[in-house]
This record gives C-alpha cells, sequence and structure tokens, in this order.
C-alpha cells in the first residue's frame, strides 16, 4: 500500500506531500499504481522547481520514498496553489480508483502549530 499524507493551508495550498510504500498492484516495474503516483508527485516537484516566488525542497531518498515541502512568497502563491489542486485531484482519483494500493490524508497546516 502506497501512504500519501499531503499538508495544506487554511485555504488548500499546498505546503508537504510524502508518499511511501509500493502499491502491490502489479509486478515491480510495471505496477500502474506506483507509476501514477510516481509520475504526479515528480512533475509537480519539476513544475514547481525554479519557479519564482516559490521555495521547494524534497526527494526520493530511497524506492519507495518521495516527498516535497514547498514555501512561498506573495508573488508565488497562486501558481503553488494551482499546481497544489492539480496534484491532489490526481492522488485523490488514484486512491479512489485503488482503494486496497493507496490511501490519501490530507491534513491541515493549522493543525500541526
Amino acid at each position: 500500500m502506497i501512504h500519501i499524507e499531503a499538508v495544506v493551508e487554511d485555504d488548500g495550498t499546498l505546503r508537504a506531500c510524502k508518499a511511501s510504500g509500493h502499491a502491490g498492484a502489479g509486478k515491480a516495474g510495471s505496477d500502474i499504481v506506483c507509476a501514477a503516483v510516481s509520475v504526479l508527485i515528480r512533475t509537480a516537484f519539476k513544475t514547481l522547481s525554479g519557479r519564482k516566488g516559490i521555495t521547494l525542497n524534497g526527494g526520493a531518498p530511497e524506492k519507495g520514498q518521495m516527498w516535497l515541502e514547498t514555501g512561498y512568497e506573495a508573488e508565488g502563491k497562486e501558481f503553488l496553489s494551482a499546481v497544489g489542486v492539480f496534484l491532489l485531484e490526481g492522488l485523490s482519483s488514484i486512491a479512489q480508483e485503488f482503494p486496497n494500493n493507496c490511501k490519501l490524508t490530507i491534513k491541515n497546516l493549522s493543525g500541526f502549530c
């Protein structure tokens, strides 16, 4: 099972996303659920990377683990919000379609303070 935890602000702005585990929906190297999650998170990271007004950290320290953390200045918030909505919609769709292989939890940043 892939466990995905996303952290958003009150207005939905993405602040972090971490995925860990293996879906087990297919053979290693050809698992459609793992591939979909990986592509969405990597694409979000690459889309945000180097964007003015957005700070970004992240990585994939080993197979089955990916994470990203975001920060922003006023000029980058709208773009970050749009990319975050796209990422979370995609991840939510995967979790709904493959509930035995992928679980998405979205937490509010204010709950961590």
